[in-house]
């Protein structure tokens, strides 16, 4: 049952992630992305320093360690490991993704961004031992197949070649910064306040982006009409999703947790169809459902079952 929490877990993040793309298309039309971003972390720091010091604080706690025997105490290592996750998950990553997006496309962007994936299992595999039965490799080769296609939709065809290898390059380096955020986190996955966690983790990328933003002169001015979007975004697909995240590595792995998270390119196209009204065809849909049938296989037991 413990494993099903933390399935549902990381697949609810993935939502969370992939709804937010259609929605940060739109706030772009109005925002510089620096802008969006630093608000966005702003915000989802103080949401969740704001629940912590609700009534609804230990209601949550309780039930993200219900079943589990949890650390009641930070000590100085771990803060260490949360500024070092901080700055890469939510300062160097987002800095780097967004000059390499200058100089290449975004379908080259997205393709390299599956890199992530990667460089969770090696590094998971190397700090942590962590052990890949043959049907967990089945599982995550259907993962990759099926992000790459929906990012690429299918045109990989010499992509290194027709775009800028500079650009490429720096993708890259954001998807190794990203990985270094999921398997450091397994550190502080099994904290029992999940919510302090978090919220340092956003305030901290979110002051960051914000220093450099106004250091850039890039205007903060945020349209009445968007602040929904901004705000939801910020509270689910940021703060919401850290927490998730956190739980859902402490009951699978980080290993296992990164091989599911390029479910957000699924969703992230089922998304942007029925809010943007941007195609998705037949073949996508099959390629979505070989991505659900691996993340099924990384779940099932057969020993379990058996």
């Amino acid at each position: 049952m413990k494993r099903l929490w933390g399935y549902l877990s990381v697949i609810t993040a993935t939502v969370f992630f992939g709804i937010a793309t259609p929605f940060d298309k739109i706030l772009l039309q109005e925002m510089h992305p620096l802008a969006i971003a630093a608000l966005t972390y702003t915000i989802a720091g103080i949401f969740l320093f704001t629940i912590r010091q609700s009534p609804f604080k230990e209601r949550v706690l309780n039930i993200l360690n219900k079943e589990n025997n949890s650390e009641n105490f930070i000590n100085r290592k771990d803060y260490v490991i949360l500024i070092v996750t901080a700055l890469c998950t939510a300062f160097i990553a987002p800095i780097l993704y967004l000059n390499g997006l200058n100089q290449t496309t975004a379908v080259n962007a997205s393709l390299l961004l599956n890199v992530e994936v990667l460089f969770i299992i090696g590094m998971s595999l190397i700090l942590f031992k962590e052990v890949l039965r043959k049907k967990d490799i089945l599982g995550m080769g259907l993962l990759i197949m099926g992000a790459i296609y929906l990012a690429t939709k299918g045109e990989i065809t010499d992509i290194f070649f027709k775009e800028s290898f500079v650009g490429s390059l720096l993708i890259i380096a954001a998807s190794f910064f990203w990985s270094v955020d999921t398997v450091l986190s397994k550190f502080l996955s099994n904290k029992r306040d999940l919510i302090w966690i978090a919220g340092l983790k956003s305030s901290i990328g979110g002051i960051f982006l914000l220093m450099t933003t106004l250091f850039l002169g890039i205007s903060l001015k945020t349209p009445w009409e968007m602040l929904p979007l901004l705000l939801f975004v910020a509270i689910f697909s940021i703060s919401s999703s850290f927490i998730l995240i956190y739980f859902a590595i402490r009951e699978l792995g980080s290993t296992r947790v990164g091989a599911i998270f390029p479910l957000s390119s699924l969703f992230g196209a089922i998304f942007a169809f029925i809010i943007l009204g941007e195609p998705l065809t037949v073949i996508e849909l099959l390629f979505g459902l070989l991505m659900l049938l691996g993340v099924f296989i990384l779940y099932w037991n057969p020993k379990k079952m058996s």
